[in-house]
Order: C-alpha cells, then structure tokens, then sequence
C-alpha cells in the first residue's frame, strides 16, 4: 500500500484514525502496531512473518544488550547476533543475486542466480532495529520490555517503506504514551502530509514523464541538450519524490502524535557537495555517521584513516541504496568529491561568489543523479555520451525545443520549489495579515492541494515512490 494510492487515502486513513483515536491512550502502540502490520502485508504478505522475526530478534537481543543487568560480555554477544542478523537479512535478500551474478561473471562459473523479491523497506527497518540495539549497547537508551511497543517503533507505517531513518531515542518518550495530541498539531500533521501529496502527484511524477520521454527516445531524436533536459528532470524528480514522501511520513506522525526529525533541508540550494549531503537524507547520513564513520575511527586517528573511513562510509552508502554498480560508483564519486573537498577545495569554495558556488554544486549533483538513475550499464554509458557530446548527436533539435517548451513552466515551478521561497512567503503572509485570515486560508490551500492531488492520482497510471526499492 503507498501513500499516494486511492486505497490508502479514502480506505485505510479514516478507519485507522477512527480506531487510533476511539481506543484509550494505553490501547493506541497496539493499534498502531496492528495496523502498520496490515499496512506491510497488503504490499508484502509472504515477508509479513519477516517483518516479525526482525521485531523478534530486535526485542531479544536489546533485552540482552543491556550491560547494567547482563554484563559487558553478553550485551556485546547480543548486539552482534543484532548486526549478524539485520546485516544478513540485507545481504540475503537485497544482494545475493547480485554477488552470484557477478561471481559467474568473474570467474566464469555457472551458479544459478537466485530470484529473490525484495521486501519493501528492509533497508529502512533493518537500520532502524540495529541503531535500537546499539543505543541499549551504549546505554544511550533501556531497553524496551514491552514487545508491541517495541514493535510499534520499527513497524510504524508513516515512516516504514521509505523513511526517514527514525531513531529509537527520539521518539522513546513518544512510543511510552507520553505523546501529545492537539487539534491544531494534527492540523499541522495534516497541512504537511498535503504538502508532500502534491510533491509527489503533481511535481514528481509530471517531471518524470519527462525523464521517461528521454530515456527512452530513439537516438534520432536525442541531442546533448536533450540529455541533459532528462538528466535534470531526474534530478527534479528524485527530490520532490522522496522528499514528498518524507513530508508525508512526518505528517501522518505528527497527526498520530510523533515528532519525527526532518530529513530534508532545501538541498538543491548548497554551495558544495559537503553542504548538499547536510541537507539530503538527513536521516541516512546521520545514521552512517553515529554507527559507522564514527565507531571507525572518525577524524580521530590522522588524515589518512579519515580518508579511508569516508571512503568505506560512502561505498556502503552506495550499496545501502542498492545492488548495482551504478550505486557503488554513485557512492564512490561522492565519497571522493567529498574528500577533495574537505582536504583542499573547500576554502578556496568559498572565497569564490555565491552564485558560482552554487553552479558548481548543482552541476556535481546532476552528474552524481546521472550514474544514481541508470542501472543498465550501457545505458549509463550512453547518457554521459550524450551528456558531453560524445554520442555524435547534435547539441540541439527541433524534439529538444519541443521537450524545453513543453515542460519549461513546470522546471520553474520546480526551481521555486526546491528554495526556501514559498515557505518565506508564508511566514511573511502569516506576519501581514490578521489570524483570522491564517485560520481561514490554510485549511483552504490544505484541501485544494489534497483535491487536485487526488484527482490527479485518480486518473494517472501507478507510480510508487522510487525510494521503494531501496
């Protein structure tokens, strides 16, 4: 079940709120937890004893993670059953065809390809019953003895499938019943999940018709200009996709009463690959930040180390997103953009104008979602051809100006919103005029937002998040 589908907003959402908010407050974890299982298993019903066993091993081995009662010893044996577990799981089911194929490929051996269907959001819930178990390990949190509670965390349906990466220890006071519930926090939670409807139905997936046009045009309609017109509309697309979806999830939360993290912070308008990565998926950055680079070693053990901790954070990084190629040289040309900037580019960035800084950083982030959207290797190939005049194409045509006219007042729409504008804008608004006004034009602009987004879903093909494969 997605977000974004009829079933979801006009079936699912009223009966789940009517049960959440008809129950005592001690009943609402196992609603939650009830139904967020419901919500996995219409996508997922064969991994929904999957999804369980993780919730299992997760309550077990944090139970057993707890140094104070059980000693150094068998906390640090459980929280390694707790990575040899969701690691594995990960490995199983998102890699192992990938390392059979190219194992056959490399050494010329003919073992059969497993086909394994990827469970919907294991790299999110995997990463997220791990950092519980760390954080029990270190002590940063108890352990949660209450298995539905436990339960209700990692298989919270606002954040499930594509994130963000909610961490334990920022909404443990919230999953212990201390959550509160207002009429205008769930205003709030309501206004933001229209928001990322509209990201989604109504940018996301216009802007995807374009990249789809493109990648798929005979190569007599191709120029350089039209490449990079698909490259951009990609760039576009993955933003106001996963970005939607995370403006989604953190306001379904806040309407049940959570206050996830943001995991998004206008990224298209950094001055630098380092600033970009502060400000795109926040939550994933900051978890191989604290669980990996960290416990590596950081920037605590001289230059050279520092170099290779990036380095490894960023192929996993890579991979995490997927089992392919394209992902690894992704994460590796991230990584090292990242380095060269952090040893010797960084300070001289920043002597330069704002406007070129900008330049250079947008130009770095559409080449890196260039290698991120192809994982057909010739494909790939075929694009930065094209991208860089090397295809033998033409730099612009008549499809070229067709394609550019055609979607020229949408890419404005999505410039606009990829800044902070709209949102200066409100609070200017919001600071003019009287309240009264406020209580009468956000509700308006909520359900206009929500009635064209669904009228636009309701006659549009399907189209999940991308962030669904991952």
């Amino acid at each position: 079940m997605v977000f974004s589908s009829m079933v979801f907003l006009f079936a699912f959402v009223p009966v789940v709120f009517a049960l959440y908010f008809a129950v005592p407050r001690f009943l609402k974890n196992a609603v939650l937890f009830i139904v967020s299982l419901f919500f996995y298993a219409w996508g997922e019903p064969r991994y929904i004893l999957l999804m369980l066993t993780s919730i299992g091993a997760a309550y077990v081995t944090g139970l057993f993670a707890d140094k104070e009662k059980y000693g150094k010893k068998t906390a640090l044996i459980s929280t390694v059953f707790a990575v040899v577990w969701n690691m594995g799981l990960l490995l199983f089911f998102k890699y192992s065809g990938f390392f059979v194929m190219n194992t056959n490929s490399l050494f010329h051996t003919a073992f059969k390809v497993p086909e394994i269907a990827l469970p919907i959001g294991i790299s999110f819930y995997s990463f997220q019953s791990l950092s519980y178990v760390i954080d029990v390990y270190r002590g940063e949190v108890k352990p949660q003895k209450n298995f539905i509670t436990l339960g209700t965390y990692v298989a919270l349906f606002p954040q499930l499938v594509a994130g963000p990466i909610v961490r334990y220890i920022d909404i443990e006071k919230q999953l212990n019943a201390e959550r509160k519930f207002s009429p205008e926090q769930f205003a709030s939670g309501a206004k933001r999940f229209a928001v990322g409807l509209a990201k989604k139905s109504l940018l996301a997936n216009n802007i995807y018709i374009l990249f789809d046009e493109v990648s798929h045009a005979d190569a007599s309609q191709l120029s350089v200009g039209a490449a990079w017109l698909g490259t951009i509309a990609y760039t576009f697309q993955i933003y106001f996709d996963f970005s939607g979806y995370s403006d989604m999830a953190i306001g379904m939360g806040r309407m049940l009463g959570f206050d996830f993290l943001e995991n998004f912070d206008y990224p298209y308008i950094s001055k630098s690959v380092t600033e970009f990565w502060r400000r795109w998926h926040m939550s994933l950055s900051s978890w191989f930040r604290d669980y990996v680079y960290i416990p590596l070693g950081g920037n605590r053990k001289g230059k050279v180390r520092q170099c290779v901790n990036i380095m490894i954070v960023w192929c996993l990084t890579g991979f995490w997103h997927g089992a392919n190629w394209n992902f690894l040289l992704w994460g590796l040309y991230f990584g090292v953009l990242l380095l060269i900037e952090k040893l010797v580019l960084l300070k001289r960035l920043e002597k330069l104008p704002a406007v070129v800084q900008h330049i250079y950083a947008l130009f770095i982030i559409v080449i890196g979602w260039g290698i991120f959207a192809f994982e057909d290797t010739a494909q790939l190939k075929a694009n930065f051809a094209n991208m860089f005049g090397f295809g033998g194409l033409e730099l612009w045509n008549d499809q070229t100006t067709l394609w550019f006219t055609e979607f020229l007042p949408l890419m404005i729409v999505l410039i606009i919103g990829s800044t902070p504008v709209v949102e200066k804008l409100r609070i200017k608004m919001n600071n003019t005029f009287p309240k009264h006004y406020q209580l009468i034009a956000e509700p308006v602009l909520t359900a206009a937002m929500l009635v064209l987004s669904t009228a636009y879903l309701a006659s549009s093909a399907f189209n999940p998040f991308l962030y669904f494969r991952f």
